[in-house]
Parts: C-alpha cells; structure tokens; sequence
C-alpha cells in the first residue's frame, strides 16, 4: 500500500466487502404486559439485501450500493460505480478473497490503468474497516421487525452509510512508522 501511495500521493485508497441482510424474524426476548402479547411481522421467504460498500480509508466517507446478488457481474457493476463516483485519480482496491472478487472482477481491474488490488490475508475479516461500517450500520439502523417493508430497511441503510464519516484510523494502526503517515496526509 505504501508502494502506490508513494507512487500516486493524490490516489485513494478503498477497502471493500459486501454485507447481506436477511428479512426474517430474530429470536428475543422482550417484556409486555401480562395480556398483551406483542405482534411480531414474519415471512416465509428468506427475502435479503445485499450491499456492496467501498471505504475511503483516508476521508471516511462510503461509497455504497445495493445489487440484488453477489458475484462477479455484480461486483463489476460496483467498480464502475465507483470509477465513476471517483474520477481521475488511481484507485487501490483492498478486498478479501472471495470468489467474485476473482474471474472476471479480477480481470476488470487489471484492464483498468487507474485500479490496482491487493488482498487480504485470508480468514482476517477484522483487518477490513468495511466489515467495522457494516456492523455500525447494523447496530444504527435498528432492528429489523422496525420496518415494515424491505425497501424500507434499504433506505435506512443507504441512507446511514451516505451521511456518515467513518473514521477508524486504519492507516496510523496498521503504519505506525512515521516517514509512511507522512505520506497518507
């Protein structure tokens, strides 16, 4: 990472990860007066969103984007919305390995002058700070018995992750040496 933004000082270096979010009732316990049973919405179907999320590990600010699946087709769809959102300017993309990260996604990027990737190490899902925004949108947006329709949870979510600055200080952590923090500033 030091290597390209040494080489691209105006670059933007994005982490990457896609979040699901099933539509079905979670088990809990909850208190009520004694006969007045609450009524708690449930669906037969496993119906879900997913969101595919890009952060700019230098600003905070999120780049996200619900698709209706997860793969290769998807997650090129994304990176154009992302050359798009930025233009210009080279791009990192750090993601984990998962399978539509390879194959043809792969291959966008490497078709791409201003995209280049690295991955992380496998099974650290804790060194991405995608996976740390998903979770804060999670515990913001609430339960999901408040909404009563999917579309309604969507906006929620999209909404939280466009109005929020996400600064985790990952950059300091995991490059500590000053002479390298020097350069991400």
């Amino acid at each position: 990472m030091t290597d390209f933004k040494l080489a691209h000082p105006d670059g933007v270096v994005l982490t990457l990860d896609q979040m699901s979010v099933y539509w079905q009732c979670s088990l809990c316990r909850v208190w009520s007066p004694v006969g007045d049973t609450p009524i708690i919405r449930t669906t037969p179907k496993r119906d879900s969103l997913k969101f595919y999320g890009a952060l700019d590990v230098e600003s905070g600010k999120q780049f996200a984007l619900s698709l209706p699946t997860m793969n290769g087709d998807a997650t090129i769809h994304f990176l154009k919305h992302i050359l798009r959102c930025i233009p210009d300017v080279p791009i990192l993309l750090l993601w984990d390995r998962a399978t539509w990260h390879k194959g043809i996604a792969r291959q966008f990027v490497e078709a791409h002058d201003r995209l280049d990737m690295m991955y992380f190490p496998p099974a650290c899902p804790d060194l991405n700070p995608q996976e740390h925004v998903w979770k804060q949108a999670r515990d913001a947006v609430g339960n999901l018995r408040d909404y009563q329709h999917l579309s309604d949870l969507r906006h929620a979510f999209q909404t939280f992750l466009e109005q929020t600055c996400f600064c985790f200080r990952w950059i300091e952590k995991f490059f500590p040496i000053p002479s390298y923090t020097s350069v991400f500033t």
